[in-house]
């Protein structure tokens, strides 16, 4: 059987949809965090890339 097709809701211009995070579903406001759909606590690329949790490490011998 052939359904018919679903029409789009109208949106308004100018408005944004709203985003929630895909782990805690707080709403997102960051553009970057609405991007990847992830809230900054719970991107694990933005809390290693916190200079604060850097770690110093010892060579590797050899190399």
């Amino acid at each position: 059987m052939d359904r018919p097709a679903q029409e789009t809701l109208p949106v308004a211009a100018g408005i944004p949809r709203r985003r929630r995070c895909r782990r805690c579903h707080q709403p997102l406001t960051d553009p970057v965090s609405r991007m990847r759909g992830l809230g900054k606590d719970c991107d694990p690329d933005r809390r290693t890339a916190d200079p604060q949790h850097d770690v110093d490490q010892d060579t590797i011998p050899g190399t």
